[in-house]
């Protein structure tokens, strides 16, 4: 979804390794939490607590999801992440982002 109606938006980013990658967290008009966010060129390490689903609209990467092995994304591209668990990526380019946060 190219456009988000009727939204909260926080306006404190979140941000990680030293500014390389932040978001800002969204809240839908249904309570759902997403957060927006853009990724510098780098090896970054993720943990969850709830599960996700991460949408890449542009840039090119490398992701190692849990038990899997190492592969490139071609954005845009989306990916699930299990809850209480961690994955890896490796940004090459300047990656836009969406991660939707998945209730139980």
């Amino acid at each position: 979804m190219a456009e988000l109606k009727n939204i909260t938006i926080t306006k404190e980013a979140n941000i990680y390794y030293d500014g390389k990658v932040t978001s800002r967290s969204i809240v839908l008009e249904d309570g759902s939490v997403q957060s927006l966010g853009i990724m510098l060129p780098g090896e970054y390490t993720f943990g969850t607590a709830q599960a996700e689903i991460m949408e890449m609209m542009s840039g090119e990467l490398d992701i190692k999801l849990p038990g899997e092995d190492w592969k490139t994304l071609n954005t845009p591209e989306s990916f699930n992440v299990p809850a209480n668990s961690s994955f890896d990526l490796k940004i090459k380019t300047v990656t836009d982002y969406c991660c939707s946060y998945i209730q139980d």
